[in-house]
């Protein structure tokens, strides 16, 4: 097997002496061997450690979650390696999400600032009802909770979504109480986006995420804590 020196994986990995020694004291990675002069010596398997650590820190994860990956695949087997940084990308999914929707809401009440603070300003010092001190718009109204799906229909898009979500591989429920379904590659996307869109049009008070990814597709139904009885009809348990 091949060896290298500390200077050949950082040019090989991308990661800068510094950082593999450091990766070094916390457990990430160590050399292979140290020559008699006490220099370290690097292998191959290093180097694919080097690049899944590489792979999981573009992707968000932290060094306690590196760790993770890096104990698993001690063992030598892809699967659980793949099945651990399955789960934690898809989580971070999430995260990402709640964050564009708070964005979306910030950005929201810096262009009606910046609407109010392009106008003409007060003929005086700054003072209650000059643009500058405005406040903000107040949140939106929430929409009431209530169905406008004709009753007769009820009872076929509950079939819909309950036959929809036993295909799921996975259920579970965000940090934030949304209910989470992950689909495989069996699932079609659009017809699932059709679903959602139908629902949502009859019940607004739902909102409903879908992502996309090579492992298959995965739905969040958020809604909020008044309706929680009517997302236990249309979805079952979690």
């Amino acid at each position: 097997m091949s060896t290298y020196t500390i200077g050949e994986v950082a040019e090989r990995s991308g990661f800068r002496p510094s950082a593999l020694r450091y990766y070094e004291e916390i457990g990430l990675v160590a050399p292979a061997a140290r020559t008699g002069s006490g220099y370290r010596r690097y292998d191959d398997q290093d180097l694919a450690r080097l690049t899944l650590i590489a792979r999981a820190k573009q992707l968000g994860c932290t060094l306690d979650e590196i760790g993770d990956l890096i104990t698993l695949s001690d063992d030598q087997r892809c699967g659980p390696v793949q099945a651990r940084f399955h789960q934690l990308v898809t989580a971070k999914i999430c995260d990402a999400n709640e964050r564009i929707d708070a964005l979306d809401r910030f950005t929201t009440q810096l262009r009606a600032a910046a609407a109010r603070l392009a106008g003409p300003a007060s003929d005086g010092p700054c003072e209650a009802g000059c643009a500058c001190l405005a406040p903000s718009a107040p949140d939106p109204v929430e929409p009431p909770i209530v169905c406008t799906l004709e009753a007769d229909a009820v009872p076929d898009r509950i079939g819909a979504w309950r036959a929809m979500v036993s295909r799921a591989t996975s259920r579970s429920v965000t940090a934030a109480g949304a209910r989470r379904f992950t689909f495989g590659p069996d699932v079609d996307a659009g017809e699932l986006a059709r679903l959602a869109a139908a629902e949502q049009r009859c019940c607004a008070f739902f909102a409903f995420t879908i992502t996309i990814g090579p492992e298959g597709t995965a739905l969040e139904v958020r809604a909020p804590a008044g309706a929680a009885a009517t997302l236990d009809v249309l979805l079952g348990d979690c």
